[in-house]
């Protein structure tokens, strides 16, 4: 299920700080456990490189996420994310303290949540996306609802929105087929 605001773009275009939720938006929101209570989780490759992209366009890319995760440090480091928030219980103080850090205004970021308590930041951030599948009030409050689901794709859909909306998505595509 695909729905896009009708300043969606416009919106998209304005972004140059790229936020995601990690459970229910780069994994599927299930959570493994491994036999010494050790936690797993599986990521997207194409959602991935879609992050890469971001970066590779000058767009800065960044994790917010209400738990604390070393497989969420370790995939943010071999993505090269230099701002990743993890276990923050006031996700929009969180945000709030990252946009004074980096000295961008909230209409300059964009935020992709998949669930309740990632309202207080989809509300606040310029271009809120989510994945299908979100609850219902989530998705109420999304400029851009991606139809591909969390840890399948999704992210890699909003990258590739954030570019297409900035024209960059063209050139960084073309550099593959050289």
């Amino acid at each position: 299920m695909r729905a896009v605001a009708a300043d969606a773009r416009e919106r998209a275009r304005r972004v140059r700080l790229m936020l995601f939720d990690v459970d229910g938006v780069l994994t599927d929101g299930r959570l493994w456990y491994g036999p010494a209570g050790e936690e797993l989780k599986c990521f997207d490759a194409h959602d991935g490189h879609g992050l890469r992209m971001l970066q590779e366009a000058g767009i800065a890319v960044g994790l917010l996420s209400g738990r604390a995760s070393p497989a969420v440090a370790v995939r943010a480091a071999e993505l090269g994310i230099a701002h990743v928030v993890q276990g923050a219980a006031d996700k929009r103080a969180a945000f709030e303290a990252l946009l004074g850090q980096l000295g961008l205004e909230a209409a300059e970021t964009g935020f992709m949540g998949d669930e309740v308590v990632d309202l207080p930041v989809l509300l606040r951030c310029g271009f809120a996306c989510a994945p299908a599948g979100a609850p219902a009030l989530v998705l109420r409050h999304a400029h851009y609802v991606c139809a591909a689901g969390a840890g399948a794709g999704a992210a890699r859909e909003a990258c590739e929105y954030v570019l297409g909306a900035q024209d960059r998505l063209e050139p960084l595509l073309a550099n593959y087929l050289r």
